[in-house]
């Protein structure tokens, strides 16, 4: 099959670090895979935040990773490297990419490629590995999420906030999520979450009041500094604070250590793109058993928010960082 292959393709690359404009597109060769990777053709590419960080020059890449911004692909596989098994030329997949899945082709190992579900389309299968890996990651096996928890979602209407609302819904927790608009409010709703306008009243007051004082169980975090004392006046007893993100600063003076005592507090985090192959393999795996027989049955399946072409990846980068969106942001690559 490499020999049927084009010798050149279209990528998307940062010509430097700065505003959308600086994504550009540009012709280089097609990729070959590695022993232990697959070559997809790409029919789309999901757009998220680390991509628009990346492009602005505050997320430095992992070494040997990609500089190809795109962390989540879906399509045809078309070339398989000499040690993988498991997938055969033409088989529909989404994979979670080390870079470079803002292009017409694109490699990613094979432990972190997996099958689209009977009934998925290639645009949603685009918006499912960067976010469904993520989440996973953190709620479900480092926070040990369990049925008839409370969980509290920062950020409800963006990617990573609608994924957690399906995925708590779907495994029986009950779910509360911030947002900035009644728009975004309506959607949480919708997705079976408890909205709260986070411009309009405390999240610590209404999470407390609606629980009887009780608290979340798990909060997932992407503003960290600023949410950081709200966070911890939130948490249960034996509580877990989950951080993704500092969009509101990465330093928390003044931390009262005395309330993470009191409660048996775990306050951890993790970024997904340093996590090992081994690690992102073993997360690809735990996500088929428990969380594909939902998506082939139309259950979790993502929102797409915005479908943009590729040489519009410039004005799909604009939409995410106006912020207005709802679910995921998507590049149409190849889209029969």
């Amino acid at each position: 099959m490499l020999s049927t292959l084009p010798a050149t393709m279209t990528e998307i690359h940062i010509t430097s670090p700065g505003s959308a404009e600086v994504l550009q597109p540009r012709v280089v060769a097609t990729p070959r895979p590695a022993s232990d990777e697959l070559l997809v053709r790409v029919a789309a590419a999901g757009v998220n935040r680390p991509d628009v960080l990346q492009r602005a020059g505050h997320y430095p890449i992992p070494p040997g990773a990609n500089p190809t911004p795109g962390l989540e692909v879906s399509g045809a596989v078309v070339a398989l490297g000499e040690d993988v098994s498991g997938f055969a030329v033409g088989d529909a997949v989404c994979a979670l990419t080390n870079g470079g899945g803002y292009a017409e082709y694109c490699a990613a190992p094979a432990g972190q490629v997996l099958p689209i579900p009977a009934g998925v389309s290639m645009l949603q299968a685009a918006a499912i590995p960067e976010t469904f890996f993520t989440v996973w990651a953190n709620l479900f096996l480092m926070g040990r999420a369990r049925r008839g928890e409370v969980a509290l979602i920062h950020g409800g209407a963006s990617g990573i906030g609608t994924t957690a609302l399906m995925l708590c819904r779907e495994f029986g927790l009950r779910t509360f999520a911030t947002a900035g608009g009644a728009a975004k409010c309506e959607a949480i709703r919708e997705l079976g979450g408890e909205p709260i306008h986070y411009r309009q009243e405390s999240f610590a007051d209404v999470v407390l009041t609606r629980t009887d004082g009780h608290g979340a169980d798990l909060i997932l975090d992407i503003m960290g500094a600023s949410y950081f004392a709200d966070n911890l006046a939130t948490l249960a007893r034996d509580g877990r604070l989950l951080l993704l993100g500092f969009l509101g600063g990465q330093v928390a003076p003044q931390v009262n250590l005395s309330v993470i005592m009191a409660k048996r507090a775990v306050v951890t985090g993790s970024a997904l793109r340093p996590r090992t192959s081994a690690e992102k393999a073993a997360i690809a795996t735990s996500l088929r058993e428990q969380v594909w027989p939902a998506l082939a049955e139309g259950r979790c399946l993502p929102l797409i928010h915005a479908i943009y072409p590729l040489a519009r990846a410039a004005d799909a980068h604009r939409a995410m960082e106006e912020g207005s969106h709802i679910g995921k942001i998507v590049l149409a690559v190849d889209v029969a």
